[in-house]
């Protein structure tokens, strides 16, 4: 079976391509960036797409040929194009499959993409759901399923992240008062559901929850990761709802106004009519943690996951500070001092201060802004500050207050924030 996976270097979507690569299947990964699929997914065919700016006849050229169509692409972040990625973009896509003759459409959707929708998120996911049930009626020319998960977790999820990242913290915060419910599935057990649905022989033509065994509360999820992280009870501490709202609206930490509502609300539904559909039951969180037991590097990460942002703007800081005490705080005899020991004419001296004290500026304002590579430019800069410091002054070295001792402090940091940029070109 030839199947198209649009959002392929993504979490599920990287997950289920390996499923169905895994079941001798040949799998073609559409995203925006070619180049960057074919190093997350070696040796599978690739093929440029924008959900954005694709229409239905650019989808119609791509799919010739297609047997199947799986939709893996979704996003749930501050200001994210909901209506152009998740309404627009699928439809498109959906009708270039129908058009194309694909005999077989699974999309991912999310549980509560449904009648009770009341979120952006939901509301776009609901909306190119009941588009494709419409398109492919009652299966026999196009099947197609709607699977909505609850939470996804495993290594790489934001959800696995988010959690383990509470769960490892010395104070467990609790969500609200705790019980807040959630019935967790493992990407392992979704993937194994798309791939059961592309060999269903039957005509398919149908909506499922896709969810785990049981409901569970957020304090019963962090205790169970905070237990396969290997770590021993801590006590918690309530963030209360207001504190989660405003927090959400400021932009301060991982969750949004929408993704909170949606945990507020529930995130759990009857597992039944995903067994009856697929003939498989997905495992507890318990179980499917059992299988992928947690390593060092699994505690690591969720103990850097909350303080990654932090570094990076604790690290601006330093470099904002330098550069504007220099310029407008330094006592001028100090800053004329020093500029002496470099041995400039006069004239220069001024320009060599405004030079250094922009370039530390431009490299804090690279960090909060996210620039690549703005970390690594503070270690270049750094160590020509430190080589000229030990020429002109090398005394400070031995100095009690470690004005050049500290630089591998910074130089530690730098490494830090550089190696905790994720992204990937």
């Amino acid at each position: 079976m030839r199947v198209v996976i649009v959002g392929a270097g993504g979490f599920i979507g990287r997950h289920v391509a390996g499923r169905l690569r895994a079941a001798g299947m040949e799998v073609i990964a559409a995203g925006r960036s070619p180049e960057r699929l074919s190093r997350l997914l070696p040796g599978v065919e690739t093929i440029a797409c924008d959900l954005l700016r694709d229409d239905a006849r650019k989808w119609e050229a791509r799919l010739r040929g297609v047997d199947a169509l799986v939709n893996c692409a979704g996003i749930l972040s501050r200001g994210a194009d909901y209506a152009g990625v998740h309404t627009r973009g699928a439809i498109a896509l959906f009708d270039g499959a129908y058009a194309a003759g694909v005999r077989r459409v699974v999309q991912i959707s999310s549980l509560g993409a449904d009648d009770t929708a009341v979120t952006r998120y939901h509301l776009s996911k609901r909306t190119a759901d009941e588009h494709l049930a419409m398109l492919g009626g009652d299966g026999t020319r196009m099947g197609w399923a709607i699977v909505r998960p609850s939470l996804v977790l495993g290594r790489g999820g934001a959800s696995m992240a988010l959690f383990s990242a509470l769960a490892a913290l010395p104070i467990v915060p609790r969500i609200a008062n705790g019980n807040w419910q959630v019935q967790p599935i493992h990407v392992d057990d979704l993937s194994g559901v798309v791939l059961r649905l592309l060999e269903a022989g039957r005509p398919l033509a149908l909506k499922v929850d896709a969810v785990g065994p049981e409901p569970m509360t957020t304090d019963a999820l962090t205790t169970a990761l905070r237990q396969w992280l290997g770590l021993r009870e801590a006590p918690r501490v309530s963030i209360p709802r207001p504190l989660l709202r405003l927090a959400a609206r400021l932009g301060i930490g991982p969750a949004t106004p929408e993704s909170l509502v949606m945990l507020e609300r529930g995130n759990t539904a009857s597992v039944e009519p995903l067994v009856a559909a697929t003939g498989a039951r997905s495992l507890g969180v318990e179980q499917a943690l059992a299988l992928h037991p947690a390593q060092t590097t699994d505690l690591m990460a969720a103990r850097l996951w909350p303080i990654a942002a932090l570094l990076r703007w604790l690290l601006a800081v330093v470099w904002l500070a330098g550069g504007v005490v220099s310029l407008g705080f330094a006592p001028a005899q100090a800053i004329a001092h020093w500029l002496g020991k470099l041995g400039l004419p006069s004239a220069l001296g001024p320009l060599a201060l405004w030079s250094g004290s922009l370039a530390d500026i431009a490299i804090g304002l690279g960090l909060i802004a996210g620039v690549r590579g703005a970390a690594l430019a503070g270690i270049a800069l750094m160590l020509a500050y430190s080589a000229i410091l030990t020429v002109i002054a090398p005394e400070l070295w031995a100095d009690p207050f470690g004005p050049l001792v500290k630089n591998l402090a910074v130089l530690g940091l730098s490494l830090a924030v550089n190696a905790l940029e994720v992204r990937r070109d």
